[in-house]
């Protein structure tokens, strides 16, 4: 495997410190992968992470506020070894778009739970909680494929 994409909803908060997240792995181990993040939605194209997601990254060092927000399309799932989902239903909008080269990230762990929009939350715990959930998922992932 050789590249990644994660996709959630908006590409705002979850799928950005997923790929925040999988960016530092790729780089304090020199594994040479791409990474990049997408959304099904396109309501934040060129948007910058939410402030809430750049905060909790930054809290664990990692500096996603140059990121900017994009729409997942169908030459993603040529340019991509693998897409990862971060919900069931961004799993379903991107299995409709013809994606055969799918998995979700609950898959690897949290015991096949999605990860949570942390808009439903109350208040920044919800981003704290949802880094959390995305930060075991990618580590997990990156294991389950020997790139750790």
């Amino acid at each position: 495997m050789r590249s990644l994409l994660f996709v959630c909803l908006g590409n705002i908060c979850r799928s950005p410190l997923a790929e925040g997240i999988a960016k530092g792995l790729n780089e304090k181990h020199a594994l040479g992968l791409t990474i990049e993040s997408a959304g099904t939605g396109s309501w934040h194209i060129d948007e910058s992470p939410c402030p809430h997601s750049i905060q909790v990254a930054k809290k664990h060092g990692i500096d996603i506020s140059s990121y900017r927000g994009r729409q997942v399309n169908v030459y993603d799932f040529d340019r991509f070894d693998l897409v990862v989902a971060l919900d069931g239903s961004n799993y379903n909008d991107l299995k409709r778009m013809g994606c055969e080269n799918l998995t979700k990230l609950g898959n690897y762990g949290f015991h096949g739970q999605d990860v949570p929009d942390p808009y439903f939350f109350n208040g920044f715990e919800g981003f704290e909680k949802v880094f959390e959930m995305i930060e075991g998922g990618v580590k997990n992932l990156f294991e389950s494929k020997n790139l750790l």
